[in-house]
């Protein structure tokens, strides 16, 4: 048994979305790999999922970050020709 129970940082106020149980929560309940965040209000936690849908299909077309090799002779890997 420990002696020291860890608590899970975070304050009032900062809200996050528990991945593992789809629930909004304000601090820190579950462990920090289980959630996302922090938001600023508990309505943008509510949207987590969205948010990070939005933000992926987003870097998926983002030209700066595409490393199809596909792109041609002088893109991909880094820019370096293959």
């Amino acid at each position: 048994m420990a002696l020291f129970k860890r608590r899970a940082a975070g304050k009032p106020g900062e809200w996050y979305y528990c991945l593992q149980h789809g629930t909004v929560e304000e601090g820190p309940v579950c462990r920090a790999a289980d959630r996302m965040g922090p938001y600023a209000t508990r309505d943008e936690a509510a949207h987590a999922m969205e948010t990070a849908a939005e933000r992926n299909r987003e870097w998926q077309s983002d030209p700066r970050w595409n490393d199809d090799a596909s792109d041609g002779p002088d893109q991909g890997a880094g820019g370096r020709g293959a």
